[in-house]
């Protein structure tokens, strides 16, 4: 999501989007320690709204992922946007354009430990290709890294932990994490919730919190259809947001 800067409390919610939005398994913020296989590509595209407050928030966001080698993938994403925020003196400013390019990969560098724990590290950065004009775009280069954690329980729970720094251009840096968690509930049919939050290092402001649920239906092992829905907990998070999208693999096993 850019970096609207039609006040704090937008701007704040578009560091939070893109800190927990830019490379997880949709439809959720929280990501999987587990790269594509090498030779697979996995494209994913969708639809998400945020309200809060007096502004609304639309992303278009397209994903292309592609296993480059064993235990490693790479991802590209782009899309468009549209923000609308209503002011008192001259009513409702709305503004449209391109996203922020995203480039991120993700290495699976503990298959398992003794523990049943697979480890992964997912560096990243957004480079500011929206429009910092229109204010859609901060204008400077974001980095993030996050160290993935996930364990399965049994053949229908998966537990996944991230724990994330976003060096951020053009204001705090933000410490972010979140535990998320899948539920196979038929063989085409899976339950998915996740509690995410940040927290800015150095300004003082509060912690941000939110907590999203849905669901991702298979209509074969490779398309998989998803929505879900979500709220804040505390902090100048969206009250509201909503997505839904499609995510297809397709190529060959290395």
């Amino acid at each position: 999501m850019g970096l609207a800067k039609y006040g704090r409390t937008t701007a704040l919610l578009a560091m939070f989007c893109w800190v927990n939005n830019t490379w997880a398994w949709r439809p959720l913020t929280v990501d999987d320690a587990d790269p594509l296989d090498p030779g697979v590509f996995e494209l994913d595209a969708g639809v998400a709204y945020y309200r809060g407050g007096d502004y609304t928030h639309w992303d278009f966001p397209f994903g292309l992922t592609y296993g480059v080698a064993r235990d490693l993938d790479a991802h590209i994403s782009f899309g468009g946007q549209r923000d609308e925020q209503s002011e008192s003196f001259s009513g409702t400013m709305r503004e449209s354009g391109i996203s922020d390019l995203e480039l991120g990969a993700k290495w699976h560098f503990i298959a398992t430990d003794p523990l049943g724990i697979r480890n992964s590290i997912a560096p990243g950065v957004k480079l500011p290709t929206a429009s910092e004009q229109r204010r859609l775009g901060s204008g400077a280069a974001d980095y993030d890294l996050i160290w993935i954690a996930s364990r399965a329980f049994g053949d229908r729970i998966d537990i996944h932990l991230n724990l994330g720094y976003a060096w951020v251009g053009e204001a705090d840096d933000v410490v972010h994490y979140g535990l998320a968690a899948y539920y196979q509930l038929t063989d085409s049919l899976q339950w998915v919730g996740e509690v995410f939050a940040e927290k800015e290092i150095s300004s003082g402001t509060e912690t941000v919190a939110a907590v999203n649920s849905g669901i991702r239906y298979y209509l074969t092992d490779q398309l998989i259809l998803d929505c879900a829905a979500g709220t804040k907990l505390c902090g100048e998070a969206p009250d509201f947001s909503m997505t839904t999208g499609l995510t297809w693999d397709f190529g060959f096993d290395g």
